[in-house]
């Protein structure tokens, strides 16, 4: 009969856990939390100095009755929950709803950071106490959540007229994918050429393309007129090399990953989201169900920002990389990532829990994603072990007249890491044309040309970019960023189209009142900070309700005087100018789950509803009838012809009344500037020229 009862969070463990320790073990799931604050309300009592009122979860009250039954038989009691400040407070919890203090029982703390029999035979050996500092510090991120959350949200609901939410990291992120939008919306592109020269010489066996450089520094051209001028001062000169430079360079492996790096590197590589990524590491660190071999942990712990490895890790590397690859290849054991006072090395990087585990032997005995994720942290993690990769280059610096032009090359002369991980292609090809051009060589011109450019907006938002955006300004933690994109994305706060993140009509009008009533809670910096004293109380530096009590009231007053405004803004539906074809009434504008749409005032007997589309002001640039404001069938706005699909019409920025001066084409507004949306000409003026005509 088990003598000691191991509660763990996820019931994927109970059997991977149960295989490795046996009879005298029984093993079993709290399913994640056990109590938590109340739905119905705060669930902080603000006068008690922010004491927690925590209930039983709904549900869950038969599950705890089963533990309590189950350590009643126990001798001893092992809490096993996940090694982060959420495993801890559920522990802390458990102790509570247990009431295992109270009991007399021996009850103890086990942490392990991968899921194989010798981690879990150490943990048991090395038990210890709840650790209250990373209890604490879960319980002020709760709290803080919750007052931000509770606090905050119904007054954007009395404000957008829809059950909406605001949220400590969800609001930041939000503002975030907004400014970008507005930053591409306002760019104005600035026109560039370039000019290249196809040479050949008499022993290249094809024409190779040299770039302009300038004179003895580097020269913009900035018009069609310039690159005329320098085609001029060029033609008939001799090409003649001036310069040769042959050099070696060195690209490290990349470092292990944490769980942003391998957030950004899935969504690259497979195309999966934050949360997808999630769900499949999850389901790598518990336990995998492997023809022949039964339940199987493939991955150490996935919620961690560091990227140590354990020093029996590297041994294993090592000893595998040098038998599969030669000893050439095993790299340097202590490389790590840069100390950074916000890094929590708690963990270790994410890793495969057996680095002779490759990927080839699971692919046809795991699911295609499953298999997809853990060869990308099998590469990783080997890449990582190994040596730099070493290149030969080679510069060219040719001569033409008073400007010079270059060409580089290189090819890999050891391919260490590059072996197993290639982070980009690398190019040869120019290296084999240039690899016999010697200072003093002349060229012979095939052709001269230069091209036209424009400068490009800065990139929208995608969730590899925000994850990176967030991580570097310090705002949110690693476990976050999955839950906060899936919010904002599930609000309809935001859209995914081709893997960009698109502000809506809905989540513009969130963030302009965050920012309007509640400036810190949206201020990146304030966030930031707040994060800090947040790990602070984590280790121990900070108490968590001083966090709470230097927080709260600020906010409070902020909510009131938020309230106060809020009462002089008329609710009333906006009334369109649209009839009810099955009514007569005139139809009135709401707000709904993707935005404003068009619905009767006869509700429930009259139930017609149609899309609503807002007049700009300017006629359609090509058939004349309204341009309007419209929206993708995902929720990103751009502005159409309300004749469609009679008309296709669209854009992306707002079209001006004005015609393009040098092409003729539509004008579009970008911050104080209307521009030619023809991509081939450029012009643009102030705004003010366009009211003055």
């Amino acid at each position: 009969m088990a003598n000691s009862l191991v509660i763990v969070e996820s019931p994927a463990k109970v059997k991977t856990i149960k295989k490795y320790l046996g009879s005298g073990y029984e093993v079993t799931a709290s399913n994640g939390h056990v109590r938590d604050l109340p739905k119905s309300s705060l669930g902080i009592d603000v006068d008690n100095y922010y004491e927690p009122k925590y209930i039983t979860i709904r549900g869950k009250g038969e599950l705890l009755a089963k533990l309590r039954k189950e350590a009643k038989k126990a001798d001893k009691i092992y809490l096993a929950t996940d090694p982060d400040r959420e495993g801890e407070a559920i522990s802390w919890h458990l102790i509570n709803a247990l009431k295992l203090n109270e009991s007399g029982k021996k009850t103890f703390r086990i942490s392990f950071n991968e899921i194989t029999k010798n981690a879990i035979k150490e943990a048991i050996k090395h038990p210890r106490n709840i650790d209250m500092n990373l209890v604490d510090a879960q319980q002020a991120r709760r709290v803080l959540d919750r007052i931000v959350g509770y606090k905050i949200s119904p007054l954007l609901w009395a404000k957008i007229k829809r059950r909406l939410s605001a949220g400590r990291v969800q609001s930041v992120a939000l503002r975030m994918i907004c400014e970008r939008d507005a930053q591409v919306d306002a760019f104005i592109p600035k026109e560039y050429w370039t000019i290249e020269a196809e040479l050949a010489g008499k022993n290249m066996k094809k024409p190779l393309n040299a770039k302009f450089y300038g004179t003895k520094t580097r020269t913009e051209i900035n018009s069609k007129d310039e690159c005329d001028k320098i085609l001029a001062e060029i033609k008939g000169k001799k090409f003649k090399i001036e310069e040769v430079n042959e050099g070696e360079r060195i690209k490290r492996p990349p470092l292990a990953f944490t769980t942003s790096t391998l957030q950004q590197e899935a969504s690259k590589r497979l195309n999966f989201s934050t949360s997808k990524t999630m769900k499949l590491a999850q389901q790598l660190y518990e336990g995998v169900e492997i023809k022949g071999s039964g339940m199987t942990a493939l991955i150490t712990y996935l919620r961690t920002d560091s990227t140590r490895v354990s020093q029996e890790a590297q041994k294993s590397a090592k000893e595998f990389i040098e038998k599969k690859y030669g000893s050439d290849y095993a790299g340097d054991m202590q490389t790590t990532g840069k100390s950074d006072a916000k890094v929590q090395d708690a963990h270790e990087a994410i890793r495969p829990t057996d680095i002779s585990i490759i990927p080839a032997q699971l692919k046809d005995l795991i699911g295609r994603d499953l298999f997809r994720l853990y060869q990308l942290i099998w590469q990783r993690f080997t890449a990582s072990r190994m040596k730099s990769a070493v290149y030969k280059t080679k510069s060219i610096k040719i001569k033409a007249g008073d400007y010079y032009f270059t060409i580089s090359g290189s090819h890999v002369l050891f391919d260490g890491f590059l072996n197993v991980y290639k982070e980009d292609e690398e190019k040869e090809e120019d290296d084999k044309i240039i690899a016999g051009l010697k200072s003093g060589d002349v060229l012979d011109l095939k052709e001269l040309k230069g091209s036209q450019h424009f400068t490009q907006p800065p990139a929208h938002y995608t969730e590899a970019s925000l994850v990176k955006a967030l991580e570097e300004q310090g705002i949110g933690r690693p476990s976050t960023y999955a839950p906060t994109i899936s919010t904002i994305l599930a609000r309809h706060y935001a859209v995914k189209e081709n893997k960009n993140l698109y502000s809506t009509e809905l989540g513009q009008a969130v963030n302009s009142m965050m920012l309007s009533h509640f400036p810190s809670i949206v201020d990146k910096e304030f966030t930031a900070n707040l994060e800090l004293l947040l790990d602070g109380v984590g280790e121990g530096q900070i108490r968590w309700k001083t966090v709470i009590e230097n927080f709260y009231p600020d906010l409070d007053s902020a909510v009131e005087k938020a309230q106060k405004e809020l009462e002089s803004i008329k609710i009333a539906d906006e009334e369109s100018d649209v009839v009810c074809e099955n009514c007569g009434r005139k139809m009135v504008i709401k707000y709904g789950p993707t935005g404003r749409f068009l619905a009767c005032p006869g509700f429930p007997e009259c139930r017609n509803t149609k899309p609503y589309y807002q007049k700009i002001g300017v006629k359609c640039p090509e058939c004349g009838s309204e341009a309007v404001l419209k929206k993708t069938k995902k929720g990103r706005i751009y502005y159409g012809c309300e004749n469609n699909p009679e008309c296709s019409f669209m854009s992306w920025a707002k079209p001006s009344s004005k015609k393009c001066s040098q092409c003729g084409s539509y004008m579009v507004e970008k911050g104080n500037k209307i521009v030619c949306s023809s991509s081939k000409c450029g012009y643009n003026e102030d705004k003010a020229k366009e009211t003055s005509n």
